[in-house]
């Protein structure tokens, strides 16, 4: 999921802006002197009555009666499209000293301007405080918030079927899709900008929702997107290299994630301790934790204690304090979903649901079985064929173990590639890892954004090749672009009894290369190649998201 909206420029660089309404049908009208008294501007008489019904960063989502928040950009200032907004109904703006020079010369800046040094650090609060999104009394959200490198857009599904499950309509906020009572829409990026996170959560309370479960990526906390809010439990996954475009280093990442767990963003947390960071990050936080562990031998609160196979999943055991048991299942494959779902039950147990309820609930609904678009998600079963997510070290190798199958004589065909303008680190160390579990690695395109896709490739390829090469690795190693016909050759090795991983683009539909978006969709392409070759897959709905 690209996460390259960070400008404030007043409109996305790679996409249009969606024009599905992210607020209530029905809101609190905030008057400007209200606004202005909350981030300490004085408001001039005649403009302090003004009404404001709304707020957004973006010109082209501004409805009648919005505040719109002129943000500095990497390329632009958004007060170069205060016209446009304030032509779509704007009727304030709230912007920097440079954003005020700006409109300062144009003769239609006819509504009133705030100035603040650093309007960024205030768009959430006053999100909140325009949509009435965090408050309390009936009908208050419960909020469940999901950091780590991996497994943040598993847990939240989960976090929400397990909800379901116990009777209380939940919301989702992450990657793949937003969920807030209507018709599904697509995501744009991992975590909405603030102004749509707290529109979205009033609209869930407005629909009856009781809870949602929401995304929160190292981008969201570093650009503010959660400003604003208090998640009544924060989870942590785990933390792997990734992103260290953004925070340079691993220490810098962690800081950032754990920002979450603090006071003014969360009540209470439950931290996964299988690694280093988690439990770096438990001894730490700043806000109750109850600790969680899926690997044997590590300290917990919450413990697996044991797992068995079962189908292509899961079952296990959860123990906790006082000898609690919970008896789980979760349908799909690798030990990172029994983590996931572990993750899960322990944040619904903390926000207040009773172990015997939430026992009936696994029973009765299955809630882990649920499809996540894009997260080992099965196409076919002869070969079995897979696509999935994973597009960093921790989570290919994972992918790749988790998929393996037992059978004698079974092969692994792994096809994969890096994404463009990243932590170029990570390309030989994922074909390593390729090299070293996977029988064919097939290197090829994945997002190559505005970077030579051929440099990226080159760098994924050198890893698998001197993998192999010290190592003495039995794998064959082949480059092959574009990505579709990297998945039909793939599929042309196969036989019945193989296995293809198609890994780093999961659920995404759209390939981005020198800025032009093309339809790609690796469920489909896969599809279709199994389906020439005249293999059996899986129905429509198992692969479409």
């Amino acid at each position: 999921m690209s996460e390259f909206n960070t400008s404030g420029s007043g409109a996305a660089p790679t996409a249009p802006a969606s024009k599905t309404r992210f607020r209530p049908s029905a809101v609190n009208a905030v008057r400007l002197d209200s606004i202005g008294d909350a981030i300490g501007v004085p408001v001039p008489g005649a403009a302090a009555g003004t009404v404001v019904t709304g707020i957004s960063l973006n010109s082209r989502t501004v409805e009648p009666g919005d505040l719109y928040v002129a943000l500095p950009g990497a390329v632009r200032h958004g007060a170069d499209f205060a016209a446009q907004a304030i032509e779509a109904g704007a009727v304030a703006i709230l912007t920097d000293e440079a954003g005020a020079r700006l409109l300062a010369p144009s003769t239609d800046t006819s509504v009133p301007v705030l100035i603040v040094e650093a309007p960024r650090n205030v768009v959430g609060p006053l999100s909140a405080m325009i949509y009435g999104s965090r408050a309390g009394g009936d009908g208050a959200l419960r909020l469940f918030g999901v950091t780590g490198t991996n497994g943040k857009t598993t847990t939240t599904y989960f976090i929400r079927s397990l909800l379901n499950a116990l009777g209380n309509r939940a919301g989702l906020i992450g990657t793949i899709e937003i969920l807030a009572g209507g018709d599904p829409v697509p995501s744009l990026l991992t975590t909405p900008e603030s102004p749509d996170v707290h529109g979205l959560l009033a609209l869930m309370r407005e629909r009856g929702l009781a809870a949602a479960a929401m995304e929160v990526s190292s981008h969201a906390i570093s650009f503010q997107r959660v400003d604003g809010l208090a998640f009544d439990v924060a989870g942590f996954t785990n933390l792997t290299q990734d992103h260290l475009d953004l925070h340079h280093t691993m220490d810098d990442y962690f800081a950032t994630k754990a920002e979450l767990f603090t006071p003014s963003r969360a009540h209470k947390a439950v931290v996964t301790v299988d690694d280093e960071w988690g439990r770096r990050l438990a001894a730490g936080a700043e806000v109750p934790v109850t600790t969680l562990s899926t690997a044997p031998g590590t300290a917990a609160d919450w413990t697996v204690i044991a797992t068995a196979p079962r189908g292509l999943g899961t079952e296990f055991t959860l123990r906790g304090p006082e000898g609690r048991e919970l008896n789980i299942h979760t349908g799909l494959p690798g030990s990172f979903n029994v983590a996931n779902a572990a993750l899960a039950v322990v944040m619904v147990i903390v926000s207040g649901v009773d172990v015997r309820t939430l026992q009936a609930a696994l029973d009765s609904a299955d809630p882990f079985t649920v499809a996540v678009p894009g997260r080992m998600q099965l196409v076919s079963e002869e070969p079995a064929a897979v696509v999935d997510f994973a597009h960093n070290t921790d989570a290919l190798a994972r992918a790749l173990e988790a998929v393996r199958s037992p059978e004698p004589g079974s092969r692994l065909i792994a096809v994969f590639g890096a994404t463009g303008q990243r932590d170029q680190g990570k390309r030989p160390a994922m074909g390593a890892i390729a090299a070293r579990l996977a029988d064919t690695v097939i290197i090829t395109d994945d997002d190559p954004h505005d970077e030579d896709a051929a440099a990226i490739r080159a760098g994924v390829l050198a890893g698998a090749q001197a993998a192999r090469e010290k190592e003495a690795l039995p794998c064959e190693v082949l480059e092959v672009f574009p990505r579709d016909e990297a998945i039909r050759r793939a599929v042309e090795l196969a036989r019945p009894q193989d296995t293809i991983l198609v890994a780093g683009r999961g659920h995404e539909v759209w390939q981005e290369v020198k800025g032009v978006n093309l339809a790609l969709d690796d469920r489909v392409e896969l599809r279709t190649a199994l389906t020439a070759r005249g293999f059996n897959v899986l129905q429509d709905d198992r692969i479409e998201s």
